[in-house]
């Protein structure tokens, strides 16, 4: 194989704010050079490992809904539920079956993504 799994890039607006809401989200640094037109979340150390997250702007806003989204996991759901939303994220919905339990938010640009109760 000679394809690697490298990053996920995000379409927005202002690429500092969004970098720096998922920064607080994941804990992980905005990286130095960021600007309003490219930012990029560093992967970290082994705790906060995993791809890059980049944030590039694009002159027109979110119109419908992700096609790719983030799928995040914890064991203090409700206390990550309200630290998400102190950041400003946004409740869309909450969905549980017998096995599953999940809320679908979206970031400070509207950009889909879920918390799953581990």
């Amino acid at each position: 194989m000679s394809n690697t799994f490298y990053s996920v890039s995000v379409d927005c607006t202002d690429a500092v704010a969004v970098a720096r809401f998922w920064g607080a989200v994941l804990a992980r640094q905005v990286a130095e050079d960021a600007t309003a037109e490219q930012a990029v979340l560093l992967a970290g150390d082994e705790a906060t490992s995993g791809p890059l997250l980049v944030f590039n702007r694009v002159p027109e806003a979110k119109a419908v809904k992700n096609r790719v989204h983030l799928d995040l996991i914890t064991d203090t759901f409700d206390a990550e539920t309200e630290r998400l939303l102190s950041l400003g994220a946004q409740k869309l919905r909450h969905q549980e079956n017998d096995k599953l339990r999940w809320t679908t938010f979206t970031d400070i640009e509207g950009n889909e993504f879920d918390l799953i109760a581990a």
